[in-house]
């Protein structure tokens, strides 16, 4: 009985499966964690962005386009 628990205890020991699932599962926890910061900080920035080049498009009135205009969430500025 006690070789049978040693042999259980020693093969518990050296399996790293578990600790390697478990890195993988972090290392792709904290991968999705920064993609999520780096959409939500510029998706503004490129919403803003389009629809300048929408306002461009569709009233080519104003001969070039002004990165600082702000444009709200679906107007052109007139």
């Amino acid at each position: 009985m006690l070789a049978l628990y040693t042999n259980l205890s020693v093969r518990l020991r050296s399996d790293e499966k578990g600790a390697t699932a478990v890195e993988y599962g972090i290392m792709v926890a904290l991968i999705a964690v920064v993609i999520i910061v780096a959409v939500s900080l510029l998706g503004t920035t490129l919403t803003d962005m389009f629809q300048g080049v929408n306002c461009q498009i569709s009233s080519p009135k104003t001969p070039t386009w002004d990165p600082t205009l702000n444009l709200g969430k679906g107007g052109c500025k007139a």
